[in-house]
Order: C-alpha cells, then sequence, then structure tokens
C-alpha cells in the first residue's frame, strides 16, 4: 500500500481523537512530581486491547511524547523534575525559569517537538532498513541480539553493576514461571493452575511502575508545593532566540537523544544527561551551566524527545525494547497480534508507516496542547494528592483485572508491586529486571532452539560471521562496567 493509503489510515477521526485524549492524559501525568511516562503507559496499556492496533498503539505514542515535555513544567516552577527524562535540565530551567518561566516553558516545548520529529523522520527511514537487512538473522543471530539487550541492563546500572546483574536474575525468574517454551516443562507454579500461563505482562508492568510510585506519594501525604507563578511574558519570546544560537546544539542533540534512544534500556533520562554532558564539554560558556544556561535547557529538552522515537527501532525491528515505556507497548503489539521483526514491515506495511506519521502528528500537535499546558499548569501542580491516589489506584486494580478478567492478576500486581517497591529502596533498577522478563524467554528459546538445529553443538553460535561480531559485542557490554567500576575504584 502507498503512503496515501497510510496517511488514510493515520487521519481517521478515531486515531486523532485518541492521539489528542492521550496528550492531555500525558501533559497531566508528566506535570505531577513523581508520576512517570512509564507508569502512565502501564496504566493505558489495558485500555488499548479494546481498540484497534493502531488507535491503541497511537495513544501510547502521543501519551509518552507528551509526558517527557510536560515532565519540564514541574523542573521549572517547583525545580522538581516531573519525569526522570527531564532531571538533567532542572536547575537550569529553573534558574532561568525565575526569571522568565513562560518562555523557558516555550523552548522546552519547541525544542522538544523538534527533537521528537528528528527522531521520528530517523525511525522512518532506518526501521524499514534495518528490518530488511535482520530478514536473514537465524536463531543464533537473535540469539546473541537478546542477550546483548540484556546485557544493556548492566551498563545502565554501571555504577553498580552488580545490581543490574541481580536485576536481570530476578527478570529471569519471573519470565520462567510456567510452561518452558520448547520442552514444555512446568516451571515454578507450585501447583498453581493461573501460574501454568506465566505472569502476565502488564499487570506485572502496573505492578512494578505503579504501585511503588503510589506508595511513595502516600508516604509524604502533607507535601505542598511553592509554585513559581507565570509572570506575563509570553510563552515563545526565547524561542527565536534559542533557535538562532543554538541551531547546532538542537541539531547535535537531536541526534544524540536518538542514538541513545535506539540502545536497548538507555531511555530518555540517559540521552537527557549525555546530551547535557556533551554540550557543556563544548560549549563556549560553561561556566553558565547550573546557574540558568540556556543551551543546557535546549540539548537535553531536545535529546529526551529524540530518544522516544528512537526507542521504537530495535523495538519494532527486533523486538527488544529501546526503554521502558516501549518494553510495555511491546506486550500491547503483541496482544494485537503484531510480532515485532522483519515480518511486521513486510506483513504490515501500511500499518507500520501510519505508526510513523503518527510520531509526526503527535509532535506537531504537542505544540498546540503543550501551549494550553504551559496557560494551565500552575492549576495542573495543585491536584490534591488525597484526590490523586485514589484515582490512580483505582486505574491499576481495572487496569490488571482487565487483561484476563481475573482477580489472580491483581494480587500479581500488589505482589510485585511492593516486591518493586523494596527493590527501589534497595537501588536494584527495575529496568533490568523489567528486560530481563521480556527478553529472557527469547534468549532462552533462541539458545535451545539453536542447539537443537546443531545437534547441540556450540560452535553454532560462532559460526556465522554476524554471531561472531554480536558475540564479542556482548562480551564487551558485560565487561565494561566493571572496568569502570574497577578504575574509579582505584583513582580514589
Amino acid at each position: 500500500m502507498s503512503l496515501y493509503d497510510a496517511l488514510q489510515l493515520a487521519l481517521q477521526p478515531n486515531v486523532i481523537f485518541a492521539v489528542i485524549i492521550a496528550e492531555f492524559f500525558g501533559v497531566f501525568i508528566g506535570a505531577m512530581p513523581g508520576l512517570t511516562a512509564t507508569m502512565a503507559t502501564a496504566l493505558l496499556v489495558p485500555f488499548t486491547y479494546f481498540m484497534d492496533p493502531l488507535a491503541g498503539i497511537s495513544m501510547i505514542i502521543a501519551m509518552a511524547t507528551v509526558a517527557i515535555f510536560s515532565g519540564d513544567i514541574p523542573a521549572v516552577l517547583l525545580k522538581i523534575p516531573g519525569t526522570p527524562a527531564s532531571a538533567a535540565q532542572t536547575i537550569d530551567a529553573y534558574q532561568l525559569g525565575r526569571r522568565k518561566p513562560a518562555s523557558t516553558l516555550g523552548v522546552d516545548l519547541v525544542c522538544s517537538a523538534l527533537g521528537g520529529l528528528t527522531g521520528s523522520l530517523i525511525l522512518m527511514f532506518s526501521a524499514p532498513a534495518l528490518a530488511e537487512f535482520t530478514s536473514n538473522f537465524s536463531t543464533v543471530e537473535y540469539f546473541w541480539l537478546t542477550l546483548w539487550g540484556l546485557s544493556m541492563a548492566i551498563v545502565i546500572s554501571a555504577e553498580e553493576p552488580i545490581k543490574g546483574v541481580l536485576g536481570v536474575v530476578i527478570g529471569f525468574l519471573i519470565a520462567s514461571i510456567g510452561i518452558e517454551p520448547v520442552y514444555g516443562y512446568v516451571r515454578f507454579t507450585f501447583g498453581s493452575v493461573e501460574l501454568l500461563n506465566g505472569i502476565s505482562f502488564i499487570p506485572a508492568m502496573i505492578g512494578f511502575f505503579a504501585i511503588p510510585e503510589l506508595l511513595r506519594q502516600i508516604s509524604r501525604p502533607h507535601e505542598r508545593y511553592s509554585i513559581q507563578l507565570l509572570k506575563g511574558e509570553k510563552v515563545f519570546d526565547l524561542v527565536v532566540v534559542a533557535l538562532k544560537k543554538f541551531k547546532t546544539v538542537i541539531v547535535r542533540s537531536a541526534l544524540i537523544g536518538t542514538f541513545i534512544g535506539a540502545l536497548p534500556g538507555a531511555g530518555a533520562d540517559i540521552a537527557a544527561w549525555t546530551s547535557y554532558g556533551v554540550a557543556k564539554r563544548v560549549s563556549k560558556k560553561p561556566e553558565e551551566y547550573g546557574k540558568g544556561s540556556l543551551e543546557g535547557v535546549v540539548a537535553a529538552t531536545t535529546a529526551n524527545n529524540a530518544a522516544i522515537s528512537g526507542a521504537w527501532i530495535p523495538t519494532l525491528v527486533f523486538g527488544i525494547p529501546g526503554d521502558s515505556i516501549t518494553a510495555i507497548a511491546l506486550g500491547a503489539l503483541m496482544a494485537h497480534g503484531l510480532r515485532p521483526g522483519p515480518m511486521l514491515f513486510e506483513r504490515y506495511g501500511s500499518l507500520i508507516t501510519a505508526f510513523f506519521i503518527i510520531f509526526i502528528i503527535a509532535n506537531l500537535l504537542m505544540i498546540l496542547i503543550g501551549y494550553l499546558a504551559i496557560k494551565l499548569s500552575t492549576n495542573i501542580l495543585r491536584v490534591p494528592r488525597n484526590i490523586l491516589v485514589p484515582v490512580i489506584a483505582v486505574f491499576c486494580v481495572i487496569g490488571a483485572y482487565a487483561v484476563n478478567n481475573s482477580i489472580f492478576d491483581v494480587w500479581v500486581m500488589l505482589v510485585l508491586g511492593i516486591l518493586g517497591y523494596f527493590m527501589g529502596r534497595l537501588g536494584i533498577p527495575i529496568p533490568s529486571v523489567v528486560l530481563a522478563i521480556i527478553l529472557g524467554p527469547m534468549v532462552e528459546f533462541n539458545f535451545i532452539t539453536s542447539l537443537i538445529k546443531s545437534d547441540l553443538n556450540p560452535i553454532v553460535f560462532v559460526s556465522r560471521p554476524i554471531a561472531i561480531g554480536l558475540a564479542i559485542l556482548t562480551i564487551f557490554t558485560w565487561v565494561l562496567p566493571f572496568i569502570r567500576v574497577r578504575r574509579i575504584r582505584r583513582s580514589t
């Protein structure tokens, strides 16, 4: 089907309506300190099961796009990042916002849209080419690829790689519950019929990402924010200055954000910090960073939104999530019968092109909806916790129950939520656990299948050139964090 057909799909009234609703939802979630875009995605996914695939996935795309921007609102007005992706620029955004809060948010908005559009265009042109390249991959290449994706879970916790490994092990254990995928052995069910099919993905994601946040919100019920009021300046006062002065920064940050977003497990927060650090190193005025640097704000906010689009590259092409948002979206894709990989582009070419168009529409609509959010931002931040927490808790229960119409899934959500809360307190990274839950079964299936095909000959894993390259990359990824930690310890 042609681009015109994909446009017709993307511009259907129900799809556009779903995008608009999701963007308003994303604005609210992102602007509330402590509520993350990942948590919002986990809450949203069960409702997408009752929609057609394009409208359902479009809601996730649009919500995440806007939530990352609106996380800058409390950063500017409260000095508190609304989402982890906004943390890199918080100090500079707040210092700059003390003088011009509305126009600082205007810069955030426009640069977020530019970063998102750049990432969307790179996704649109690179994903089909990568899918064609991987069409001849065997189970051996997919084994190394998925194992490398798991290895990235160690990299993102490089300061304490042991905790990253522990998170992967916990994720593997959770993923191994139920019937083994090749030989059909029953594992870790303890006689429970409900566990034969394993742990349901969406209740697990709601538990890991939503319940710990709610517990943290409950622990500070009387916390009040001193909100910095917007002054009378125009929202787009600083935008022209930023676009003229920092064109190179915007382009570089968008490319960095897209690249880092495409790395499994990295995400928008790492993209923002990396881009911010690079911008500071090459800046002509690095002394301004941390004191209200407009350049620092531009670099971080452009990169974090570019990473949102970039994270979909490995998700659609390899079935390896780029971040925790696409990890949850991957479950939604598969629930709709859309299994990521090269065949997805061959069988559903027009639908995938429509997804790409939705990315562009979502970023363009974000400028309008984001403008309204800036105008209403002080009211959004005043929503009382005693109203917010119970409403989100109800959505958690409904979302967990709706997947299989099972009370058992609600208990799974609660148990894993409490586990996730204590893991967070111990510093065990939840993204590592989530990556292992998703990729663990894929690693196991491709490993066992490759051995069966080769009559249990392990040489098969290094018998092809691409497999050897991926094996070297995987081993290097595992070793790198430990080398870094050792160097840091020696230098101190």
